[in-house]
């Protein structure tokens, strides 16, 4: 099912149309019911639910021709299809910390087309479609999302975070977060995948790598990066896919530094 602009930008209508009304259902509201739901970590709330059911029943409706694949529910992969994350960061928002979002993507094969990303608690919302760019609004605010101009890891911001599993998997991202404690201008654990991209595509941070992540953490996210003037790609400078799990997102001039050093990290190498 191959997408032409037009289609591209009905498609994105409609993803703006869903987060904003999932935002508007968790407007103010604080869980009542917490789990873990395989580790310990990784908390869903009944707000994650029911959220994700928002989604599935308005995409249904709008765009019945195209499946969902969320963080709650499920579902089967397929070559265009609807990938929701309800509540990025969970956990933030199970501790009333208001950096959370409400992630949607147009997936086609292994990459976004369209995208559309909240964070409710802030009032903060980044959109956007390949090949035409991608924006950000803070209340009466507007302006189209551009990478920093950052050129030294040294000088950089970067943000990152760790799996659910940190403390029995060996790839934890402990050894790559040192380092660049070390070599970096500043890191940031902020507990958010989806807006950690949108801070790199809005030039707040200047690069972003992660480990152990679903479709619906980075899909939009990443596709605003590369609007944005960015770079996205796995650590060894493949591709981005998002079902690999595996995402280096930077603003273009830190990205081969930010490769070599994840490579040293990976070696031991100071």
């Amino acid at each position: 099912m191959p997408l032409d602009d037009r289609d591209r930008e009905r498609y994105l209508d409609v993803a703006r149309v869903v987060v904003a009304e999932v935002s508007t259902l968790l407007a103010g509201v604080r869980p009542a019911e917490i789990r873990a739901k395989g580790e310990p970590h990784d908390l869903v709330t009944e707000w994650d639910t029911r959220a994700e059911d928002l989604v599935r029943e308005r995409l249904h409706a709008l765009t019945p021709e195209l499946t969902v694949l969320g963080e709650e529910r499920g579902g089967e992969a397929h070559e265009v299809q609807w990938c929701v994350d309800p509540i990025d960061g969970t956990v933030n928002f199970a501790h009333g910390l208001p950096l959370w979002a409400v992630s949607l993507a147009l997936l086609v094969g292994t990459r976004a087309e369209v995208g559309a990303i909240t964070a409710p608690a802030l009032g903060w919302s980044f959109w956007g479609r390949r090949g035409g760019g991608a924006r950000w609004r803070q209340g009466h605010d507007e302006g189209v999302l551009a990478v920093s101009a950052q050129t030294s890891v040294a000088q950089a911001m970067l943000v990152s975070g760790f799996p659910y599993d940190r403390a029995t998997n060996p790839r934890n991202n402990f050894r790559q977060w040192e380092h660049f404690q070390r070599v970096a201008g500043a890191c940031r654990r902020l507990g958010a995948a989806s807006l950690d991209l949108c801070f790199v595509a809005r030039g707040w941070c200047d690069g972003y790598w992660e480990r152990h992540l679903k479709p619906w953490d980075v899909a939009a996210g990443a596709l605003f990066v590369e609007e944005a003037g960015g770079r996205v790609t796995d650590a060894v400078g493949a591709a981005c896919d998002v079902n690999k799990g595996e995402v280096v997102a930077t603003n273009g001039a830190i990205h081969a530094e930010m490769l070599i050093e994840l490579a040293k990290a990976d070696a031991g190498v100071a």
